[in-house]
């Protein structure tokens, strides 16, 4: 697990925002068995105090889950799966709304501009995998 910390967010904001991520992506599968909060400590290099209070917000809000004694799972709550992936979507196109907005581009421009480079962009990461 690799995770580029910021120095603008708390480290376990960022943490949860990593799990966010490779679970909407399905990198992270729903029950798939993830790392105790000591070894994701020691894999990223973070206080175990703030492994742990990550794990504690993402089984909040519904992201993991752990069963008695057993490792802490990815949900496989359908409906968690899609707000996390619906809420990361809202979060890109707001930036990109705000980014748009700031310079004047009319929507239509912008719709056009997004529909033309969307693939190109698509196709451009392909390659870069």
């Amino acid at each position: 697990m690799n995770i580029k910390f910021n120095n603008r967010d708390p480290v376990y904001v960022q943490v949860i925002q990593h799990f966010k991520e490779q679970i909407a992506t399905g990198l992270f599968e729903p029950g798939q068995e993830i790392p105790s909060r000591r070894e994701l400590a020691n894999q990223l290099k973070i206080n175990p105090n703030t492994a742990q209070r990550a794990y504690k917000e993402m089984e909040e809000q519904g992201l993991i889950f752990t069963e008695r004694n057993l490792p802490s799972r990815i949900t496989r709550d359908e409906a968690v799966i899609k707000t996390v992936r619906e809420e990361l979507i809202l979060e890109a196109v707001n930036t990109f709304i705000a980014s748009v907005q700031s310079i004047n581009v009319p929507l239509d421009e912008a719709l056009d501009l997004v529909k033309d480079n969307f693939d190109k962009a698509k196709d451009g990461q392909e390659g870069d995998a």
